[in-house]
């Protein structure tokens, strides 16, 4: 299966052969945008939905003294804007954090997409996915130390990627800078090296490039404080849970 979207999608549980067709007619028309470009801006009124299909992304607010916080990743596979088929209105920017491959979706397509009971429910699957990121970012940045909101962040892209294909013995393309890493957790830029920095001298990650190897998964879980139960990648596959998890840990402890 080639088509991210439909990956993602079926996470929640087996879609269709007409649902999954009907994905890949919406993914046929990508265009690429380089990083540090913005997709959406806060107050815009976009005609199409975004769904990133290769790269990453990002959702964030800027504040008047220049500051910005990134409250959410988007990776593969994700949504950018799905509720502004409702809400009308952007109450944040996104934009790319790396070359990204991005397809715009129609609200008529979007539409026809919420008409397909499937997919339908794999929709509000992943709007309350999304919403128990958020609150898992909201505990990150309130009650961890520095060094653990970086390990928690980066135990959740491991996961995330992992789930949809995108990561292998631990290891999966991350192009974050240390500033990108800072303005999604809090700190300044060099507390987030330092940071970095510790948790390669335990053994825990090494970066390589743009290009994450995650050397001791379990500890690095285990430093966070990570259960990835919010992020329900079982959708409702409950038997699948463990298997899916069970296969991330050996994956991720071979490296």
């Amino acid at each position: 299966m080639d088509n991210v979207l439909t990956r993602k999608l079926q996470l929640f549980g087996e879609l269709p052969s007409d649902d999954r067709k009907l994905l890949d007619e919406i993914v046929r028309s990508p265009f690429e945008v380089p990083a540090d470009q913005e997709l959406i801006r806060e107050g815009d009124r976009p005609e199409f939905v975004h769904v990133i299909l290769s790269g990453l992304a990002c959702r964030s607010q800027l504040l008047r003294n220049g500051r910005r916080q990134i409250t959410a990743f988007l990776l593969p596979g994700d949504f950018c804007d799905l509720h502004i088929f409702i809400l009308k209105a952007m109450d944040h920017d996104i934009s790319t954090l790396a070359p990204s491959t991005v397809v715009r979706v129609p609200r008529a397509r979007v539409l026809e997409l919420t008409q397909r009971p499937g997919i339908a429910r794999a929709l509000w699957w992943t709007t309350l996915v999304d919403e128990a990121t958020l609150r898992a970012a909201l505990v990150n940045l309130g009650q961890r130390s520095a060094e653990e909101r970086i390990a928690h962040l980066l135990c959740e892209l491991h996961t995330r990627m992992l789930s949809v294909g995108l990561a292998e013995d631990g290891k999966f393309g991350l192009p974050l800078t240390q500033a990108e890493l800072a303005d999604a957790t809090g700190i300044s830029i060099v507390h987030a090296n330092r940071c970095v920095q510790s948790l390669r001298s335990k053994r825990l990650i090494v970066f390589s490039g743009k290009t994450l190897s995650i050397i001791d998964i379990d500890g690095l879980r285990d430093l966070a404080g990570f259960n990835s139960l919010y992020l329900h990648l079982d959708g409702g596959k409950h038997d699948n849970l463990s298997k899916h998890e069970a296969s991330g840990d050996a994956q991720g402890s071979s490296t």
